[in-house]
């Protein structure tokens, strides 16, 4: 049974009618501005649940979703900052269930990115700002262009990008999938009175890809990147062999063992880019992202967990350091643990190990001791200065899905049903006036390069002072709209 064919909870009725079944070329095709939660309600034990934000209107029913009745027990949730650093999440029966029905259906290797996941899985804010989240510690790279040594300025750039995924929210939380032209942009005041400017803007949607960057002249930091975030279904290696063959068992294997097993991979293309504005001679240092994992989706506790191997280097100086992110094993092993050696043109110059989202050390060759690479407990994160939703661009992130947001914080499900379609509408509306035109869509803020990625149309004049360079990027990105003011 494919996936727009309904779902049905095991044990329920099985004489509800299937919805038509869509084909590959339709799935894997999709045009400009789809949007790929644009599937069908699921039927779970004969109520049509809205539990897919992204239905559309025509496909929701008016009765009460099943979901709905168990409500209270996640309605008490906040949505705050205290939730950052909780790593797990044990869901309640109903919502379990939910996703039994939905997980029934999959299979090993399926792409997901067309998949549409209930509201409580959904984390109220887009990819667009969650992307911050990777740069929070930015100030760990104020002064390293003063640094002598490349080997030390390696180092710093690999302790500043290793020091932003300790911050995640409560569980396994699926941020909105951005709009195609939404941007979400901010900026961070320091204590020095330096600041940096930050904007991220979703240049294609087919295939999903954010492009961001983020400046700080006064620091001698430009800084850019891009994701390419691919989400598959999967299932350990125990257990793919038999699912494979019998794909679906999952309900009938659940019920005789633990499914932690159960896995959605989120494969992370794209890279960053750091260039150290003082420090030109290094070239640019480059960044490839971990993959994610999320496991214990039907049964134990929710955990999201980074795996598979992270690439720093310098081309310039010659310094790579291969960061192997570890997932936990089914009988042993630790969460979030991390390993990597620092290798340049004469050999391995350290080692790091330890936990992303806890402490990491590295113990440099030729020194007895170890020393602290970065310890979450006592870092400072800069908190972000962003403009009020009221004085905000129509399609800036926080704006554009304040009515989503204000609906999930409520719980109300049908509401935020109901607004996302809004945005969905309008999106589509958008690919039909470019058709009947003849016009393609051109991001505000970045252009494809030759070589096939995504960079800000702009660059910090380097010929002007620390002061109007950060004038200009401050144009760049606010031009005449609203600034927030500094706090």
């Amino acid at each position: 049974m494919g996936l727009s064919s309904i779902v049905r909870l095991p044990g329920t009725s099985s004489g509800l009618a299937e919805k038509p079944r869509k084909s590959s070329e339709e799935v894997d095709h999709a045009p400009e501005g789809a949007d790929e939660d644009d599937t069908e309600s699921f039927t779970l034990a004969g109520e049509v649940v809205p539990a897919c934000i992204g239905a559309p209107a025509r496909h929701r029913s008016h009765r009460r979703p099943v979901i709905q009745a168990n409500k209270k027990s996640w309605a008490k949730r906040k949505w705050d900052a205290d939730e950052l650093n909780i790593r797990c999440r044990v869901l309640d029966e109903e919502p379990k269930n939910m996703l039994l029905a939905l997980v029934s259906q999959l299979r090993i290797g399926m792409d997901l990115s067309k998949i549409t996941l209930p509201v409580f899985v959904l984390e109220p804010r887009s990819m667009l700002e969650r992307v911050t989240d990777f740069h929070s510690h930015p100030e760990l790279l104020h002064g390293v262009d003063k640094i002598e040594s490349p080997e030390d300025r390696f180092i710093q750039v690999l302790r500043y990008y290793l020091g932003g995924w300790h911050i995640k929210p409560r569980g396994v939380k699926k941020p909105y999938n951005p709009v195609l032209g939404e941007f979400f942009r901010c900026r961070y005041d320091y204590p020095d009175g330096t600041a940096a400017y930050y904007v991220a803007e979703q240049v294609s949607h087919h295939p999903p890809i954010s492009a961001w960057y983020f400046s700080s002249p006064e620091n001698g930091l430009d800084i850019c990147g891009e994701l390419r975030p691919k989400s598959k279904f999967l299932g350990n290696s125990a257990a793919t062999s038999e699912s494979a063959r019998c794909p679906d068992s999952l309900f009938e294997m659940g019920k005789k063992a633990d499914l932690n097993w159960v896995v959605r991979s989120l494969v992370m293309e794209g890279e960053t880019h750091v260039m150290l504005m003082n420090k030109r001679e290094d070239g640019e240092y480059h960044i490839t992202m971990p993959n994610m994992y999320a496991r214990g989706i039907l049964f134990g506790k929710m955990v999201l967990e980074l795996g598979d191997t992270s690439i720093v280097k310098n081309e310039e100086n010659d310094i790579t350091c291969d960061v192997e992110f570890k997932t936990k094993g089914f009988f042993s092993g630790t969460y979030n643990a991390i390993a990597g050696k620092i290798k340049g043109p004469k050999g391995e110059i350290g080692e790091i190990s330890g936990t992303w989202n806890e402490k990491m050390d590295i113990h440099r060759k030729g020194f007895k001791v170890k020393e602290t690479l970065f310890d979450a407990s006592t870092a400072k994160i800069t908190q972000k200065v962003v403009a009020p939703e009221d004085k905000q661009s129509e399609n800036e992130s926080r704006r554009l899905w304040s009515k989503v947001t204000a609906a999930i914080k409520k719980s109300d499900l049908d509401a935020a049903t109901d607004a996302k379609t809004v945005i969905e509408d309008a999106q589509r509306e958008a690919v039909r006036r470019r058709e009947e035109e003849g016009a393609t869509f051109k991001p505000r803020f970045f252009e494809l390069t030759g070589e096939n990625e995504y960079r800000p149309i702009f660059k910090v004049p380097i010929d002007k002072s620390a002061k109007e360079q950060r004038q200009a990027v401050r144009d760049f990105i606010y031009g005449d709209d609203f600034e927030p003011e500094t706090k």
